[in-house]
């Protein structure tokens, strides 16, 4: 998961600028740095193939909004989300595995206070669902989705609604049960996202959107933001099929880059507050990228 940096200026290479608020949003989550911007260029990039995937792939899925874009638009024949964090990991299981309608009814019916979402993290669970539920609290109840130890609860939220301010329980639930109506062509692993990448590397008509974890002045946004970055550049250039890296914009990234003979792009966004950012966009040939347009 990448974090955007402010630009100073003007749309960057002229591009049309994303604005997030005109993509569907289709995760249970809400992370700092999401990727809610990238799936416009994800319909490009993924039309500019001279195949249509057979696999895409999220080897650092997280809340996993473009790949489940990716089949809610029939984008590819099917989507794996890789993910480490075990309590991320629950409620993928969950919902794709067949319970998605008991935590969905669970979020429905939970009553908010500070005193009950501090009970539900304060209790260790007891079953694979009271964990996936706990991480819905967790993503929505702490300060910016934050989910590494130690974070703390909203305390204004927006329009100072506090937590309230960002529990939908319907939303939540009706993308539940959406996704669950999909789970035949969503599969979920468990596990490192670079050997996951090795296990497809021979895969000639797979598409792989490399997303990996950060930190922020030294700050652990996530229970695992420290990944051998070199070794992913690495195992990323074996891949047979085409991949998609998004990074932060910043020298060091692109001489690693440059030194792969990979392509980069600098690519422009808005946020919810309408700041126009900046990432970097990496893979072997972005020429669909450079043009004016992001359908």
């Amino acid at each position: 998961m990448t974090h955007p940096h402010h630009s100073k200026g003007i749309p960057v290479n002229n591009q049309s600028v994303v604005n997030i608020a005109t993509v569907p949003h289709r995760s249970l989550f809400r992370y700092p740095g999401g990727k809610t911007w990238l799936v416009p260029h994800i319909r490009k990039w993924l039309a500019s193939l001279p195949y249509r995937p057979t696999e895409f792939v999220e080897p650092f899925a997280g809340g996993g909004i473009v790949g489940l874009s990716v089949v809610f638009e029939d984008l590819a024949d099917a989507a794996t989300l890789v993910e480490m964090d075990e309590s991320v990991g629950a409620v993928w299981r969950v919902v794709l595995n067949g319970k998605a309608k008991e935590l969905a009814e669970r979020i429905e019916g939970f009553q908010v206070s500070r005193e009950s979402v501090r009970e539900v993290l304060d209790a260790t669970p007891k079953s694979l669902i009271d964990r996936a539920f706990s991480t819905i609290i967790r993503n929505r109840m702490q300060r910016g989705g934050i989910m590494a130890p130690g974070a703390s609860l909203m305390k204004h939220g927006e329009n100072g609604k506090g937590l309230m301010s960002r529990w939908y329980p319907a939303t939540l639930k009706r993308r539940i049960l959406d996704i669950s109506a999909h789970k035949d062509r969503i599969s979920f692993v468990a596990g490192d996202g670079i050997e996951y990448l090795k296990t497809v590397s021979r895969k000639s008509r797979v598409a792989c959107l490399i997303d990996p974890p950060y930190t922020v002045a030294g700050r652990r946004l996530y229970a695992h933001s420290e990944i051998d970055h070199d070794k992913l550049f690495h195992v990323t250039s074996k891949i047979s099929g085409d991949f998609l890296m998004t990074y932060d914009n910043v020298e060091p990234v692109r001489i690693m880059a440059s030194r792969y003979g990979f392509d980069t792009e600098t690519v422009a966004m808005k946020n919810t507050h309408h700041t126009v950012m900046t990432e970097l966009l990496i893979g072997r040939n972005l020429d669909w990228c450079r043009q004016n347009t992001t359908s």
